[in-house]
């Protein structure tokens, strides 16, 4: 299998609505790194002035939470995997400015339940 598991096939929950699991592939993740520009820093800190949603890092958390779990889903692909249970995200500071965004989960082969 190639391409992607589809997004409608991801859940948080340790098992799918209206599937069963058939095979059990085991733990896939998708990992990004991203930083803050000069420019960044410089606008979130204008807008922390302001106060209220700081718009410039929530777009730059947004950003790397997709990245993320577009990887994850291409890492489940390519293990034959055709849904993902267990899904989770998680976050570190991996130096000043300079996140670590992981998406993760069991990638799983279901099938639907008649």
């Amino acid at each position: 299998m190639t391409g992607r598991v589809d997004s409608s096939m991801v859940t948080t929950a340790n098992d799918l609505t209206g599937y069963r699991v058939v095979r059990n592939f085991g733990i896939v993740r998708g990992i990004t790194v991203r930083s803050r520009s000069v420019l960044g820093n410089l606008a979130a800190g204008i807008q922390t002035i302001v106060g209220g949603n700081i718009t410039v890092l929530t777009e730059l958390c947004e950003k790397a939470r997709e990245e993320a779990y577009e990887l994850l889903l291409l890492h489940a692909a390519q293990h034959g995997a055709n849904a993902i249970v267990g899904m989770r995200y998680d976050a570190n500071e991996v130096m000043q400015g300079v996140t670590e965004v992981l998406a993760y989960g069991t990638a799983v082969q279901v099938e639907r339940i008649v």
